[in-house]
């Protein structure tokens, strides 16, 4: 064989494993360049730091993971381990590996009609959340995801342009799901997925978390396939008390799970977070002595037309001064700071009323309605100063008179106009003396009334104020109403004896519930129900004492069964003992 055939035969296998070596490096090096670029993105989501390839690995080893609480699709929250999100197809989607699961795996009921509700508002169709599902071999073929590393909270704002719908659909429950998880701290991120623009009141959505929320167009920024390593989707609904009307006309929830203390530790911490200082805090004898009256005061619809009449006429009235507010030329913090220390609060309806939330106990609540809407089929802000623990008082007023209200037909229809109806249909909103119950939310008679602008009848309202606010509200004296309930009584027992053969006794003692000795209870009394077995009706005592003598209605030789509970300060129920069974 040729030396030189050889040589020439090794030299180009050499370079030809060079070659090979090189396109190798290179490659490996565009890869490297690649994942640098994809850990850059991340990192502008987030400050925490994160290892991209392992992220990577950890995907397409041990694909989506997800484990979620809650039996029903309106109740169900999910955490999720590295859900991703395509921002093309604006579809989240899961990966299948070997190691993933989803808990509960309900089939094809995850669309019956869907796995959770995103916002707090229920079993709304807006609302639904799902997901796609794809092996985690497909990513092989898809755009290289890029990571979001914090710990997020995925959900729908309901509607962030109106303010009681952020308070009462979002703030609250984002609030409130966040106690429910301890990874999801102040170093969490909000990330909003029903499209909407950050709105004009998205400097409060801002309180919650350290971090700057994401809005779902912002996700086309980062790349086209999003990752989130730890996530949780849905909102807690606990903390609602309205449903809008969308199946039934609107009104309080018909399961309310929320109390004043929980609203109330709510504003206190949005309060803290807006260095807003409470009656609470140290002031001045002088200061404490400054009561005074907030009038909201509206300057686009909705008008009080003789405001300056009605300032000073409360002023007068309650020996206070009164002052205005406006969501239109002040900032909500400083209205905060106003109303968190005034005696009374004077609005229309409206959803700058859900301000209440931040008044002091003892404060007075006066929402004005306009001519034809009545108020006890509007509730949302009645509902709230009535959650026991918020103590507020309320008073709604209605305008009775239509000469005093002053309505704008030719409008948008969204403004209350009705110049685009028939003209059968405006004759009959025109003679109409109230809305009707309806559903939410275009009804053209309840957005022509509630558009109106009003003079307010002072004698009217101040005569409504007298009949509900007895004396002058004092801040100062307001406590906390106690929300602490009984125990079980403790040691029922019955003795029963034979009179004569038409007459009995029965007697009926305990102790009384363990924590009593512990608490400071203004009232105590027990409830004792007695069921002559095989009735379907019971007699109900309520009792000062301990132990107690029946002999009315006890018929000889007979059972019955007794049940016994503890109430304090009259509303506060404890559970009932066991059962006793007595036999005369």
């Amino acid at each position: 064989m040729n030396v030189a055939a050889i040589l020439n035969g090794l030299l180009v296998s050499v370079v030809a494993a060079l070659l090979w070596k090189y396109v190798r490096l290179s490659e490996h090096a565009a890869v490297l360049e690649e994942e640098l670029q994809l850990t850059r993105q991340s990192q502008e989501l987030s400050q925490a730091r994160i290892d991209y390839h392992t992220a990577l690995l950890a995907l397409q080893e041990y694909g989506t993971r997800m484990v979620c609480t809650g039996k029903m699709h309106t109740d169900r929250i999910c955490r999720f381990d590295y859900l991703c999100y395509c921002t093309e197809a604006e579809e989240f989607v899961f990966f299948h590996s070997n190691s993933s699961f989803m808990l509960p795996n309900l089939g094809p009921r995850r669309f019956q009609p869907a796995l959770l509700d995103l916002s707090s508002v229920e079993d709304h169709n807006t609302q639904y959340f799902n997901f796609l599902e794809l092996p985690a071999a497909a990513l092989k073929f898809m755009p290289k995801p890029v990571f979001v590393p914090d710990v997020t909270l995925i959900l729908n704002r309901f509607n962030p342009d109106n303010l009681m719908h952020v308070f009462h659909d979002d703030l609250l429950p984002i609030f409130y799901t966040m106690q429910q998880y301890s990874d999801l701290d102040d170093e969490a991120r909000l990330v909003f997925m029903e499209g909407w623009s950050e709105g004009a009141h998205f400097d409060l959505y801002r309180l919650l978390s350290s971090k700057q929320p994401l809005l779902k167009e912002q996700l086309r920024n980062f790349g086209k396939l999003m990752c989130f390593t730890k996530s949780y989707v849905g909102l807690s609904k606990m903390t609602t008390w309205y449903q809008y009307g969308f199946v039934q006309p609107q009104g309080p929830k018909a399961n309310i799970l929320v109390s004043g203390n929980e609203i109330r530790q709510f504003s206190s911490s949005l309060m803290e977070k807006l260095n807003i200082t409470t009656r609470g805090g140290e002031k001045s004898p002088a200061e404490e002595k400054d009561e005074y009256i907030v009038v909201f005061s509206r300057s686009i619809n909705r008008l009080i037309l003789n405001e300056a009449e009605l300032i000073l006429a409360l002023a007068q009235e309650f020996q206070m001064r009164a002052v205005t507010v406006s969501l239109e030329e002040q900032t909500f913090p400083s209205i905060v700071k106003v109303i968190s220390g005034a005696s009374i609060l004077v609005s229309m309806h409206g959803a700058q009323l859900v301000s209440s939330l931040f008044l002091s106990r003892g404060a007075v609540v006066v929402e004005l309605f306009p001519y034809a809407v009545n108020p006890e089929q509007y509730t949302p802000y009645k509902t709230l100063a009535s959650l026991p623990g918020m103590d507020l008082q309320y008073v709604a007023w209605r305008n009775m008179v239509e000469e005093n209200s002053v309505a704008y037909p030719e409008r948008p229809w969204e403004q209350g106009g009705i110049a685009h109806l028939d003209k059968e249909e405006q004759e009959h909103i025109l003679a109409s003396k109230e809305v009707p119950r309806h559903l939410c939310c275009r009804n053209p008679e309840w957005l022509y009334r509630i558009y109106q602008d009003t003079i307010v009848d002072i004698p009217s309202l101040l005569e409504a104020l007298r009949a509900t606010v007895k004396t002058k509200p004092n801040l100062k004296k307001a406590k906390p109403a106690s929300t602490v309930h009984p125990g079980q009584v403790r040691e029922p027992q019955c003795q029963t004896s034979v009179q004569a053969t038409n007459e009995a006794k029965l007697t009926v003692s305990w102790q009384i519930p363990w924590n009593l000795k512990y608490l400071k209870v203004r009232e105590v009394k027990y409830e004792v129900w007695i069921q002559e077995q095989g009735e379907n009706t019971y007699m109900p005592y309520i009792l000062p004492h301990q132990n107690y003598t029946f002999s009315e209605n006890i018929k000889p030789f007979t059972t019955y069964l007794v049940w016994v509970r503890c109430i304090f300060n009259k509303n506060l129920l404890g559970p009932f003992a066991d059962v006793l069974t007595c036999r005369t």
